[in-house]
Protein backbone atom coordinates (compact mmCIF):
# COMPACT_ATOMS: atom_id res chain seq x y z
CA UNK A 1 0.00 0.00 0.00
CA UNK A 2 3.21 2.71 1.02
CA UNK A 3 4.32 1.69 -2.58
CA UNK A 4 1.10 3.10 -4.49
CA UNK A 5 1.17 5.72 -2.32
CA UNK A 6 5.12 7.07 -3.04
CA UNK A 7 3.77 6.38 -6.69
CA UNK A 8 1.04 8.71 -6.19
CA UNK A 9 3.09 11.60 -5.08
CA UNK A 10 5.85 10.52 -7.54
CA UNK A 11 3.87 10.89 -10.43
CA UNK A 12 2.61 14.54 -8.56
CA UNK A 13 5.84 15.51 -8.58
CA UNK A 14 6.73 14.65 -12.22
CA UNK A 15 3.44 16.71 -13.19
CA UNK A 16 4.23 19.61 -11.46
CA UNK A 17 8.12 19.63 -12.32
CA UNK A 18 6.61 19.76 -16.01
CA UNK A 19 4.18 22.11 -15.27
CA UNK A 20 6.37 24.46 -13.82
CA UNK A 21 9.02 24.12 -16.27
CA UNK A 22 6.46 24.41 -19.41
CA UNK A 23 5.10 27.87 -17.79
CA UNK A 24 8.44 29.33 -17.80
CA UNK A 25 9.39 28.22 -20.60
CA UNK A 26 6.08 29.36 -22.47
CA UNK A 27 6.58 32.83 -20.35
CA UNK A 28 10.20 33.10 -21.33
CA UNK A 29 9.39 32.17 -24.99
CA UNK A 30 6.25 34.30 -25.73
CA UNK A 31 6.93 37.29 -23.11
CA UNK A 32 3.67 37.35 -21.78
CA UNK A 33 1.75 35.63 -18.90
CA UNK A 34 0.64 31.88 -18.62
CA UNK A 35 -3.28 31.63 -17.87
CA UNK A 36 -5.47 29.08 -18.68
CA UNK A 37 -7.23 30.14 -21.54
CA UNK A 38 -8.16 28.87 -25.16
CA UNK A 39 -8.59 31.82 -26.95
CA UNK A 40 -6.63 32.25 -30.34
CA UNK A 41 -6.59 34.55 -33.14
CA UNK A 42 -6.62 31.84 -35.57
CA UNK A 43 -7.09 27.83 -35.13
CA UNK A 44 -3.35 27.04 -34.54
CA UNK A 45 -2.80 29.48 -31.75
CA UNK A 46 -6.52 28.27 -30.03
CA UNK A 47 -5.35 25.07 -30.20
CA UNK A 48 -1.77 26.34 -28.76
CA UNK A 49 -3.25 27.72 -25.60
CA UNK A 50 -5.65 25.12 -25.13
CA UNK A 51 -2.50 22.81 -24.98
CA UNK A 52 -0.36 25.01 -22.89
CA UNK A 53 -3.38 25.56 -20.50
CA UNK A 54 -3.93 21.36 -20.02
CA UNK A 55 0.32 21.11 -19.27
CA UNK A 56 0.60 23.57 -17.33
CA UNK A 57 -2.48 24.59 -15.63
CA UNK A 58 -1.29 22.53 -12.70
CA UNK A 59 1.52 25.58 -11.71
CA UNK A 60 -0.89 28.15 -12.70
CA UNK A 61 -3.69 26.58 -10.76
CA UNK A 62 -1.19 26.72 -7.18
CA UNK A 63 0.22 29.75 -7.83
CA UNK A 64 -3.27 31.51 -8.99
CA UNK A 65 -5.31 29.51 -6.56
CA UNK A 66 -8.85 29.51 -7.04
CA UNK A 67 -9.44 33.20 -7.43
CA UNK A 68 -12.21 35.65 -7.74
CA UNK A 69 -10.82 38.28 -9.89
CA UNK A 70 -9.13 41.57 -8.88
CA UNK A 71 -9.65 41.26 -4.94
CA UNK A 72 -6.85 41.06 -3.12
CA UNK A 73 -7.85 38.17 -0.09
CA UNK A 74 -8.35 34.60 -1.29
CA UNK A 75 -10.73 32.44 1.23
CA UNK A 76 -9.30 29.64 2.49
CA UNK A 77 -12.12 27.40 1.35
CA UNK A 78 -11.39 28.45 -2.86
CA UNK A 79 -7.76 28.03 -1.82
CA UNK A 80 -8.12 24.22 -0.67
CA UNK A 81 -10.19 23.49 -3.87
CA UNK A 82 -7.98 24.84 -6.01
CA UNK A 83 -5.04 22.98 -4.43
CA UNK A 84 -6.71 19.69 -4.63
CA UNK A 85 -7.40 20.52 -8.40
CA UNK A 86 -3.92 21.09 -9.13
CA UNK A 87 -2.69 18.20 -7.54
CA UNK A 88 -5.30 15.84 -8.95
CA UNK A 89 -4.36 17.74 -12.25
CA UNK A 90 -0.71 17.20 -11.92
CA UNK A 91 -1.60 13.33 -11.28
CA UNK A 92 -2.64 13.43 -14.78
CA UNK A 93 0.00 15.03 -16.04
CA UNK A 94 3.09 13.43 -14.14
CA UNK A 95 1.11 10.08 -15.48
CA UNK A 96 0.50 11.37 -19.12
CA UNK A 97 4.43 12.16 -19.09
CA UNK A 98 5.65 9.04 -17.25
CA UNK A 99 3.71 6.98 -20.14
CA UNK A 100 5.13 8.89 -22.79
CA UNK A 101 8.43 8.60 -21.52
CA UNK A 102 8.36 4.83 -20.62
CA UNK A 103 6.57 4.09 -24.29
CA UNK A 104 9.65 6.02 -25.89
CA UNK A 105 12.47 3.99 -24.13
CA UNK A 106 10.41 0.67 -24.45
CA UNK A 107 10.32 -0.24 -21.24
Amino acid sequence: MITELILAVFLMAVGLSVAGAGTHFYQSMFHEPAILRFDGAHFTGMIGHLLMSFFCGPYIMLRLGWGQGSSDGKSLTNVLVGSAVSFGWAFITGLLFIGIYMAVLGR
